[in-house]
């Protein structure tokens, strides 16, 4: 074969593997347009500027952080401690891989790939403290998850020379491991110190429910997620010249992904329609829940039994929020039930169906326990973190917005503008539960 061939060859497969994950990068930021709607959606009139403004923020400080902090940190802890490896260093923000170079195609790609993962697993926790949260504290605690928790996580347990994998056989090609579970883990321990809502509870502990103000553009909000999906699991997926392979580096193919992808969709949708009745607002979360439930053994599953995965996933939801709600947490969402609930249960079943099967060369074989150990790993990963830096917030009276403020809404007070213009005043815009606590106050 000439050199002139061989060129054009090597330069098609840097452009192939460019456009990839350029690609995955567009198709992720649906996920943000999804979670934006999804909150505006589940908000109440009075805070719908303010939820979409504190995605909008989130987003950006979360891109920013990640390009100074994160991007080292998983380049440079995949031994569970800080090494400055020629690849960590490449991750630098000062150095030649972090800028424009011709002679690398690819760090900026995987990067912005990365970030987006970041801004995901950050904006997680953004719609189950809707209503209450200072914008300020939401973005330290945006932040701490999206560029330094999570990203320490995928180091151990997504990274191909990861410990969790070289030492325990871990297995997360998904990452409902170090993305779902961290998020929604560290997503309970906010919303301990934050409490819930005014009104959201009964003085003898019944939950009241506050229901969202435009609950399609929720369920539209949750399609545009599942869109954005795709675009995640390809960052989930190695391409280059040899084909497609696993975060791990085991072959795999998009097929893989599809099938289980869709099946997850499926199952989980269904799990979530029959155990709640029909309810709308977790029949569609069942989709995310079964999509997350398959994720950590997506690679592998046969499409039948991915299905009867995610139908399980789906069914739980709806138990999983019953129980917070036992213990008075407000998830306006079901951040926690989704993604922390359905995340552990994820990297459990890849432990349950998948134990024995051969990891990637050299590391061991997939095994229950190695997926316990990982799981908790993450479980405190999460919770720890954001449980601290949240309670250290609250004690200094940074993390929760005035009671008068909160009943008036957050519109009036943080956001220059009006949602709704031409139709009702936001300082009416009080929703039925409201108007029956505060009926019940009355008597």
């Amino acid at each position: 074969m000439s050199t002139e061939v061989t060129d054009a060859i090597t330069t098609m497969a840097s452009v192939n593997n460019e456009f990839f994950y350029w690609v995955s990068i567009a198709l992720m930021m649906l996920i943000h347009a999804g979670f934006l709607a999804y909150e505006v959606g589940a908000s109440r009139s009075k805070n719908v500027l303010a939820t979409a403004m504190k995605n909008l923020l989130a987003f950006a400080t979360i891109v920013a952080s990640f390009y100074f902090v994160g991007w080292f940190l998983y380049n440079a802890m995949p031994s569970g401690f800080i090494e400055f490896s020629d690849a960590a260093k490449a991750a630098l923000p000062w150095s030649d891989n972090m800028g424009p170079n011709v002679e690398d195609s690819a760090s900026g790609i995987f990067w912005g790939a990365f970030a987006l993962f970041a801004a995901t697993t950050g904006s997680i926790m953004s719609g189950a403290v809707l209503e209450r949260i200072r914008t300020s504290a939401f973005l330290v605690l945006t932040v701490l998850v999206g560029s330094v928790v999570w990203i320490i996580g995928a180091a151990w347990g997504w990274h191909g020379a990861g410990w969790m994998l070289t030492k325990l056989g871990f297995h997360d090609v998904g990452a409902a491991g170090c993305v779902h579970m961290i998020a929604g883990f560290a997503t309970l321990g906010i919303l301990l110190n934050l409490g819930p809502r005014i009104g959201r509870f009964r003085a003898d502990g019944s939950a009241v429910t506050i229901r969202p103000h435009n609950l399609p553009l929720t369920m539209l909000g949750l399609m545009l997620i599942f869109t954005g999906f795709f675009g995640f699991l390809m960052g989930c997926v190695i391409y280059g010249p040899g084909g497609y392979a696993t975060i791990y580096g085991s072959p795999t193919t998009l097929s893989a992904f599809a099938f289980n992808t869709l099946m997850g969709l499926a199952g989980g949708i269904i799990g979530a329609y029959l155990t709640s009745r029909g309810e709308p607002f977790w029949t569609i979360s069942g989709g995310l829940a079964g999509v997350i439930g398959v994720a950590s053994g997506m690679d592998l599953y046969h499409p039948a039994l991915a299905f009867i995965i995610a139908l399980g996933a789906g069914a739980l939801i709806p138990f999983i929020g019953k129980l917070l709600e036992k213990f008075k947490i407000d998830d306006v969402v079901g951040a926690v039930s989704v993604h922390g609930g359905i995340g552990l249960y994820s990297v459990l079943m890849a432990g349950v169906f998948l134990a024995g099967y051969p990891n990637t060369d050299g590391n061991p074989s997939i095994s229950f326990w190695g997926q316990v150990v990982g799981a908790l790993t993450f479980v405190a990963l999460g919770f720890i973190p954001a449980y601290l830096v949240s309670l250290a917030l609250k004690k200094v009276g940074m993390l929760r917005i005035p009671p008068e403020v909160e009943e008036q809404g957050l519109d009036l007070t943080e956001v220059p503008a009006t949602p709704y213009p031409e139709g009702i005043p936001v300082t009416v815009m009080r929703t039925t539960d409201e108007l029956l606590v505060a009926t019940e106050e009355v008597k």
